[in-house]
């Protein structure tokens, strides 16, 4: 079995396993480290999800590289921008030649007579295994389980004529071209594939338990485009950032501090949005602003989705999956040939 010393391990090449790498190479030139990862190819969560409409529901003014300014155009970027971004970022600085793929982590334990820590590795493509020790470990491995994404038991599941799609597995030329799609849940990615998805689809059917704060945020930084025209792309991407950040944290404890006053504030935008074309019970959460994280559609492209008749909103309870869609609590069924769940 092959040893090896290092001084730092990185586990994970994705956003923050690149990120951190850089860091490590700029600030501690000297020290020996790699980057462990487990998949074929680096991005992490940009590089895994390919469903329609990927993207990042953070601005990455405040996602991005501060030594690597974000130029593109666009702040709430799609994923395929995003992993170029990560990719680029490896090749510039050399992070690319420290990963090393298919090096999947099986044990990590701390040795206090040694003060190091022992890793045991498998090489995937190989088989074999390795064993790293190093005196630091920085652990980039996000919080999703790879393999497989979590789907909660569905009764009749087996039943049901069409196909079931998790997001995290989304098949590769999957053709949904007049299909009748059900997406369950309303979070982020349910609020994503709804508007990408009816591009082609028949009709596009978001199904939620219960409802989600929505809020619409522009795609694109309009002030931080112009000012691109006059200034440094480091200057401007600095003053995007620290705009952002307090923004954000000023609109979190405005909402924390006044509840009341911030649902109502968010509510007047979504009826806006929706000009009357769907019940805006679908979006009024019984929990305040900011108990739960906000759900951001860039350029309000789901109520766009919603207002054209091409999607729906319906909230209720699954009662069982069945041969031609869902049967709900309520009595109702919807009629499905692909059924999402976005749980």
């Amino acid at each position: 079995m092959q040893h090896e010393n290092l001084d730092v391990v990185i586990i994970g090449a994705g956003l923050s396993g690149v990120g951190a790498g850089v860091h490590l190479s700029q600030k501690c030139p000297g020290k020996r480290f790699a980057l462990l990862e487990m998949r074929e190819a680096m991005g992490g969560t940009w590089d895994l999800f390919r469903y329609p409409g990927i993207r990042s529901d953070s601005d990455m003014y405040t996602l991005g590289y501060h030594f690597k300014p974000w130029t593109n155009p666009k702040a709430i970027a799609d994923g395929e921008d995003i992993r170029s971004y990560i990719q680029e970022t490896a090749r510039e600085y050399g992070i690319d030649r420290k990963i090393r793929y298919q090096h999947k982590v099986k044990r990590l334990n701390w040795n206090s007579k040694r003060a190091r820590w022992e890793l045991e590795v498998a090489q995937l493509d190989t088989g074999d295994t390795v064993r790293i020790s190093a005196q630091f470990v920085i652990c980039c491995s996000g919080y999703y389980k790879y393999e497989s994404g979590h789907t909660p038991e569905f009764a009749g599941r087996e039943d049901f004529g069409g196909e079931v799609i998790h997001p995290q597995l989304w098949p590769e030329g999957l053709d949904y071209s007049g299909k009748r799609i059900v997406v369950i849940g309303s979070g982020a990615t349910a609020v994503t594939l709804v508007p990408a998805l009816t591009d082609k689809a028949a009709h596009v059917t978001m199904l939620q338990r219960s409802p989600s704060y929505v809020i619409n945020v522009p795609q694109q930084d309009k002030i931080s485009n112009k000012l691109r025209e006059y200034l440094p792309e480091q200057a401007v991407y600095s003053m995007a950032r620290v705009r952002n950040v307090l923004l954000s944290m000023t609109l979190f404890n405005f909402a924390r501090r006044y509840p009341k006053q911030a649902r109502r504030l968010l509510m007047g935008r979504v009826k806006k949005a929706l000009e009357g074309s769907v019940d805006l019970s679908h979006f009024s959460p019984k929990y305040n602003v900011w108990d739960e994280r906000l759900c951001a559609v860039p350029d309000g492209d789901m109520f766009d989705a919603l207002k054209s008749g091409k999607a729906s909103v319906v909230t209720d309870q699954i009662e069982r999956f069945t041969q031609g869609g869902i049967l709900l609590k309520s009595g109702e069924e919807i009629p499905a040939d692909i059924i999402v769940t976005a749980t």
